[in-house]
């Protein structure tokens, strides 16, 4: 994981997404206090963005456009944010779905983002090999789906802001009761607040429709790439969710639905 208070690293060089005009220039992301990614301050809870995504909005018209012009030219590197201009980019607070195409890309690079979620669907980007959100600060989590990207070997995150981070063990939102049936719930409308996405379609485990089956929702703590990432695994069944491996090292353990759970200390104790 990257710290961006230690690494010394060039921020440029994934990119540059800052308005060539300053003084017109607003904040480029929205204020987060799920926590405090400074220093530890324990809390009993913490929860997801509400936030849903405006598809109406030039910015979400503009990367719809990006998206398909690099999915036409089979480009090996996406820096959509470098394109968009600093309004467009502070309206983005999720990927579109479509990014599924983007099977060439091999270097995605998100820096500065104003995301607060990524969506399953960049568990289909198969050359995708280097993963940068860094400075991302309301990026707390990932789904599972992205350990679907085999290639991916390399990724910088800002640590501090992930739910569990071993730095300051924020806690992780608590998730919802696991239905056995989404009889009552609309799994193409759902509120953001509770499931973490407005839209669950398919399980992260086995991809049979979540229509069909449950939704069993747990986080677990994977190395992905460069780093342990805090992932949300939304499943069809207690069966799928009990094949899923171990935590990573030093994380905790098992799957666990958040809230109140115990986890290891922090690098502050």
């Amino acid at each position: 994981m990257t710290d961006e208070a230690e690494s010394g690293l060039n921020l440029n060089r994934w990119g540059d997404t800052s308005d060539p005009a300053p003084e017109r220039r607003g904040p480029r992301q929205d204020v987060c206090s799920c926590f405090d990614q400074s220093r530890p301050h324990p809390r009993a809870r913490v929860g997801f963005h509400a936030e849903r995504q405006d598809t109406s909005g030039p910015g979400w018209r503009h990367l719809l456009e990006l998206i398909d012009e690099a999915a036409a030219d089979g480009r090996e590197e996406f820096r959509p944010l470098t394109e968009l201009s600093p309004e467009e980019r502070r309206q983005i607070i999720t990927l579109p779905p479509s990014i599924a195409q983007l099977t060439a890309v091999r270097c995605l690079v998100l820096y500065g983002s104003n995301l607060v979620r990524i969506p399953p669907e960049i568990g289909a980007m198969a050359s995708l090999e280097e993963f940068t959100p860094y400075t991302s600060y309301r990026l707390h989590w990932f789904p599972y789906e992205i350990t679907r990207c085999r290639k991916l070997t390399r990724s910088t995150v800002s640590t501090r802001a992930l739910f569990g981070n071993y730095k300051q063990r924020p806690p992780f939102p608590q998730l919802q009761p696991s239905p056995n049936s989404v009889a009552d719930l609309d799994p193409g409308n759902l509120d953001p607040r509770h499931w973490g996405a407005t839209a669950i379609h398919s399980c992260s485990v086995c991809d049979s429709p979540i229509e069909q089956s449950g939704l069993h929702q747990v986080w677990i703590s994977l190395r992905v790439a460069t780093d342990v990432l805090p992932l949300l695994v939304s499943a069809c069944s207690a069966a799928c969710v009990a094949v899923l491996p171990d935590g990573a090292p030093d994380y905790i353990p098992t799957p666990h639905k958040g809230g109140r759970v115990d986890q290891p200390a922090s690098d502050w104790d």
